[in-house]
């Protein structure tokens, strides 16, 4: 396998308010390779979005990275220059935001806004540049790319102003694109075309992708290779196709249980996670999924759990696993 594009070693960024320090994100590490689709999800307030823009170190007061490394190409961008980040941003690290609409500039059009992120780091004239724009707008499937260059967002719909973010992170060929929760605001039909896009992308141009989601078929969608987070912490990794088909922690467990299937049995009922996640100012000691897991057991309650083989290429922080919480479930309803 080839040389990781970026190295994410036991990252850690908190946010320092009058309550107290919230751990929003606590250890991370993984890896990313070329080419590679990498999905991290979770439910909301797990640290999936924080985690992103800590790679590009954009969290904002009272947030600050307080451990780790983030390596890019051989340097840690967490030690980096503030220039030398500048540069690399919009560049070599492009992200889609979550809300198009409130990330493009509405008084701009949007092809300046796509000549803009080019001429900021390549230093083109205007008439390449605009040229490249429509190239661009062309590429993520917007009809008419010669006039609507000229349009401003609120001409767009929602799935095009998805696709003119798509195209400005694509503007400079970037090594890495992070997609923020992509398709929230989109309904079925786009989702799927957006989704279409980002996988066709990938394969034309190599570029390795990061797909912030809460939508587990959002990442069976695109994604090889799957991240679960929870409260601040990976608590499970590995291939999309193991993971979907034999998940070893109980909260990815509980996840893909809550997705309705075409191939269910109808009789069998959706289940849900029951509670809240756990507060990130004064997490729960042992495993954080405790007070929430039906399948917990004593050491859970005080032994935290660290990230272990449970399978090939598949780790997950839990002294259970699901192999072993089902058999004892099924044993008890013998």
């Amino acid at each position: 396998m080839t040389a990781p594009v970026l190295q994410v070693k036991d990252l850690k960024t908190q946010f320092f308010t009058d309550d107290g320090v919230v751990k929003a994100v606590d250890g991370v590490s993984f890896d990313l390779h070329p080419g590679e689709t990498l999905g991290i999800v979770g439910e909301s307030g797990c640290g999936k979005s924080v985690t992103a823009l800590s790679i590009l170190r954009l969290v904002q007061e009272p947030g600050r990275i307080t451990q780790g490394q983030i390596i890019f190409k051989g340097s840690d961008i967490v030690t980096m220059p503030d220039d030398d980040v500048r540069d690399i941003r919009g560049k070599d690290i492009a992200m889609i935001f979550q809300d198009p609409l409130s990330s493009l500039n509405p008084v701009l059009q949007v092809g300046f806004q796509i000549e803009e992120a080019m001429e900021a780091h390549q230093k083109i004239p205007g008439k390449i540049a605009l040229s490249r724009a429509v190239q661009l707008l062309k590429q993520v499937r917007i009809p008419a790319a010669e006039t609507r260059v000229r349009d401003y967002p609120h001409q767009f719909s929602g799935g095009m102003r998805q696709r003119a973010m798509i195209a400005m992170g694509l503007a400079n060929k970037p090594s890495i694109l992070i997609a923020d929760e992509p398709t929230t605001a989109l309904d079925v039909t786009v989702q799927a075309q957006i989704l279409e896009l980002l996988r066709d992308l990938n394969e034309e141009t190599r570029t390795a992708i990061i797909l912030i989601t809460h939508n587990m078929g959002v990442v069976a969608g695109l994604c090889k290779r799957v991240l679960v987070m929870y409260a601040g912490r990976i608590v499970e990794q590995g291939p999309v196709d193991q993971i979907f088909k034999d998940p070893q922690h109980p909260y990815t467990w509980s996840l893909l249980q809550s997705i309705p299937r075409l191939d269910a049995d109808r009789k069998d009922r959706l289940l849900s996670i029951e509670g809240l996640p756990p507060d990130l100012i004064k997490p729960p000691p042992g495993c954080r999924f405790h007070p929430r897991c039906r399948f917990r057991i004593e050491r859970c309650f005080h032994d935290d759990p660290a990230l272990m083989d449970v399978g090939p290429d598949q780790d997950a922080a839990c002294w259970v696993t699901m192999r072993r919480a089902l058999a004892t479930d099924g044993e008890a309803h013998a």
